[in-house]
């Protein structure tokens, strides 16, 4: 067994939250246990050696009160030094902690139902659930509920606090719109059959250096079904999965192993002791975002608003400002959503205007382009794997570029993270940029370059990006950038997807030389 196998068969990981107070009163965590803090969403920051932490945060369904936002914001700014993330799991993340005021930050946030409990480790991680539930619609069923009754039965459950790797489930009602089951090791897409709701599950689903998206266990189950399923699959995980080497420990593995037909038949037979309902596929995704833009009409005759946060990154007086015009124009709720960004619902459609505005003076007007798109990892700022930095690139990217390109008539993803890990789904972005070094013969030194990902899908086309041949240094990414999404303008037909164009003009008309040089041939519409 690996290192943290042997430390979580002598700690049950759940119990790290019994030694927190100890820790936090010597100002010292014990080394050998350090990295049994996850499983509390703690994790120590970049340099570790300067002992700060950073810390996740769950926010169950992705719905909160307004209230709840200032809290978060005003811990960011007491604790944090005011650096405030919204993740794309939709959870909050906080830096610069100190072990001291650890118990101080989970006794606030206990009464928000904010949960650091199960954010990180290798347990049932924050689910995803879809930011449009209750509100879309086209969607089948509310998941809210569902999501909810996961609260503690899956995520935070001690049945699930050792498994072999972190094990990640989406829920979604909106298939036609969402994608991201697919590369989740559990996905729930609810659509209807002859006239009953029900869920389509996939499974095997995972990014990072070894990329699977995941497969249907070809069954049709009812919404009161969902936890058991879920719980029986996770079992299977639990028992069944690899333990020796983590890096083939999570579940994309085993279903590669076994397939995916024997996988249903352990669920079934050792796990829920009958048979599952067969059932079809639930529709596919265009975009497969797990996200929309802009303004958008409620089921009701309301609107909901998705606020762009830039890479996720919300300095808490924007966050006290979002909540008050959540207030103000809605009814005192917020959601986060799985491209960083935030939602208002319940908007009146004579206060829209007003409310843009208002948002436009914070820096976070709804109507985006790319900024509402592009998402990016931690980096090297705070993350001890990374190996470039990104926030700050990428929103001068975003900075850059959205001025420009905002007469596109179709969604165009950016994801960019700073190592191999897929923290922010690189392999199935229009671009997507994984962070690495490269020797430079100029300094002597190493400079930060970036591998190219290009046309992968969780929507229509439901495949991992090509990676081109090649690499794109640091200083020249936004030259990169502007030249493919000119190229991809001045030669698309209306209404046609990057996947699309890419599929019929080739991948390799955009590999790094070849676009950095810019000695390719016009294509035109």
């Amino acid at each position: 067994m690996s290192d943290i196998e042997t430390l979580k068969k002598e700690l049950p990981p759940f119990q790290i939250f019994d030694l927190i107070p100890q820790y936090a009163a010597q100002g010292f965590i014990d080394p050998e246990r350090i990295d049994l803090l996850k499983w509390a969403g703690v994790y120590p920051q970049r340099p570790q050696e300067d002992g700060f932490l950073m810390m996740r945060v769950r926010v169950p369904s992705a719905e909160f009160a307004t209230s709840t936002l200032r809290e978060v914001a005003n811990i960011a700014e007491e604790y944090g030094r005011g650096f405030l993330d919204v993740t794309d799991r939709q959870a909050f993340q906080f830096h610069w902690l100190t072990i001291d005021k650890i118990p101080e930050i989970f006794d606030r946030l206990e009464p928000l139902g904010l949960h650091p409990r199960g954010a990180c480790g290798d347990t049932v991680r924050a689910v995803i659930a879809s930011p449009l539930a209750g509100l879309d619609a086209r969607e089948t069923i509310d998941v809210r509920p569902i999501a909810f009754a996961m609260e503690g039965t899956l995520t935070g459950s001690n049945d699930f606090q050792d498994l072999p790797r972190k094990f990640k489930m989406s829920l979604t009602a909106t298939p036609e719109l969402e994608g991201i089951h697919m590369i989740n090791d559990v996905g729930f897409l609810a659509h209807t059959v002859n006239g009953e709701v029900g869920f389509d599950v996939w499974v095997g689903g995972g990014l990072g250096a070894v990329a699977h998206l995941a497969k249907r266990l070809g069954v049709f189950i009812k919404p009161e079904e969902v936890v058991e399923v879920g719980r029986a699959i996770a079992g299977a995980y639990r028992d069944h999965g690899y333990r020796v080497n983590r890096k083939k420990s999570r579940l994309k593995f085993l279903i590669k192993d076994i397939g995916v037909e024997r996988f249903r038949e352990i669920v079934e037979t050792e796990y829920l002791g009958r048979k599952l309902p067969d059932g079809p596929a639930a529709p596919v995704a265009r975009f497969g975002g797990n996200d929309v833009l802009g303004v958008n009409p409620q089921r009701d005759g309301l609107n909901y608003v998705v606020v762009a946060t830039t890479v996720g990154r919300i300095d808490p007086r924007k966050a006290r400002g979002l909540a008050d015009l959540a207030d103000r124009y809605g009814k005192g709720v917020l959601r986060t959503t799985a491209f960083q960004n935030m939602v208002i619902p319940h908007v009146k459609t004579e206060d829209l205007a007003e409310l843009s505005a208002e948002l436009a003076l914070l820096d976070l007007a709804p109507k985006t382009t790319l900024r509402g798109t592009t998402i990016a990892c931690t980096g090297t700022q705070f993350c001890r794997l990374a190996l470039t930095e990104t926030k700050a690139r990428t929103a001068n990217l975003v900075d850059d570029l959205e001025p420009k390109f905002s007469d596109l008539d179709v969604p165009f993803t950016i994801n960019l993270t700073g190592c191999s890990n897929a923290c922010t789904r690189y392999q199935v972005a229009d671009l997507g940029f994984m962070g690495a070094l490269r020797a430079n013969k100029e300094t002597g030194g190493e400079e930060e370059v970036y591998n190219v990902h290009l046309a992968g899908s969780i929507g229509q086309a439901q495949r991992t990006g090509t990676k081109l041949k090649g690499v794109v240094p640091a200083v020249r990414l936004n030259e990169y950038a502007e030249a493919v999404l000119s190229d991809f303008r001045a030669g698309k037909h209306p209404g046609e997807s990057f996947v699309e164009y890419a599929d019929r003009v080739g991948h390799e008309r955009f590999t790094p030389d070849a676009v950095l040089r810019g000695d390719r041939e016009v294509v035109t519409a």
